[in-house]
């Protein structure tokens, strides 16, 4: 007992050096607005077509805690991956203009309710910050609900924040707009309420502006899909409420939303409604279906959004 006790003591000495000569993971998120451009201003106008990569719940520590229900789980497989999607990103031509993770970063809960959660939870925060910060270029974080718990409380969105940036905000790039949203706060508010109504009452002015400046495309990123197949689907754990889901949908297809990419399903899905495209994208991380792990490369063009699934292998 004593040997594992200096064992453990041994290895938080050896992390917390680690963290120390860790380059600094930078928050690209400030006042709602991603930062990550260096041309703010100049990603308003439309430039010609670009590339975008979606991918989703890389969750480091599924696989061996969920799917192969392991004892002590690690997460080595889900490095693994995380690691192939960077290379295989970095090495795109032409150079996408950005890489957004829809949520479920990681898959420890926020809630630190005992010392071995907290200390799961910060070494995968830290696995993962250092696999990403090996990408060249710009990083879009979305939050899901591992990453802001699934009864979110201010203490554990306030530590997201800290940790990834705003867990909702918004940006231009190449001409069309872009939402993050925190989809967490439709799911259950109720430790939450001002928080979500904050997000609420953004969103409503956001969509006005959609309205009012026209962009080439309007895009929403969030986690939870607000249906998987179909707008009158059964409400589930994989999607929205269906009361949530329809309000929702209807604000988005009245400002001109055309397009809503999302993750937490662990398979790819999707369907369309009104005109308005839901892409659902299976993970990086653990499957729950039959898809490969893998990635979406999604092409922007002037009068329409293509985009296409590949595995990481």
């Amino acid at each position: 007992m004593a040997d594992q006790n200096n064992k453990t003591k041994q290895e938080r000495k050896e992390t917390k050096n680690n963290e120390a000569k860790m380059k600094k993971f930078e928050i690209r998120t400030k006042d709602r607005k991603y930062t990550g451009f260096e041309d703010t201003e100049g990603q308003q106008q439309w430039q010609g077509a670009f590339t975008f990569i979606q991918a989703a719940d890389t969750q480091l520590g599924l696989q061996e805690r969920f799917v192969e229900k392991k004892t002590n789980p690690g997460w080595t497989k889900e490095i693994k991956w995380c690691l192939q999607l960077v290379d295989v990103v970095n090495k795109m031509e032409p150079r996408p203009k950005f890489l957004v993770i829809c949520g479920d970063l990681i898959d420890a809960y926020p809630y630190e309710r005992d010392a071995k959660e907290k200390e799961t939870r910060e070494a995968q925060e830290f696995d993962l910050k250092r696999i990403l910060n090996g990408l060249n270029i710009p990083l879009v974080c979305v939050c899901g609900n591992h990453d802001v718990g699934d009864t979110p409380t201010e203490k554990s969105v306030l530590k997201y924040r800290k940790s990834f940036g705003d867990d909702f905000f918004s940006f231009w790039c190449g001409g069309v707009y872009f939402l993050a949203l925190n989809s967490q706060f439709w799911q259950d508010r109720s430790e939450v309420q001002s928080l979500a109504k904050e997000q609420d009452d953004w969103l409503d002015k956001e969509l006005e502006y959609i309205k009012t400046t026209r962009p080439v495309h309007a895009v929403i990123f969030q986690h939870i899909p607000p249906f998987i197949e179909s707008i009158d689907e059964r409400t589930q754990y994989f999607n929205l409420p269906s009361d949530v889901r329809k309000q929702i949908l209807g604000k988005f297809i009245d400002a001109g939303v055309k397009y809503v990419f999302c993750g937490h399903y662990h398979r790819n899905a999707g369907g369309e409604h009104n005109g308005l495209e839901v892409v659902v994208t299976s993970a990086v991380g653990a499957q729950l279906g039959t898809d490969p792990n893998g990635y979406r490369v999604v092409n922007v063009v002037k009068d329409k959004i293509v985009h296409f699934y590949h595995g990481l292998e």
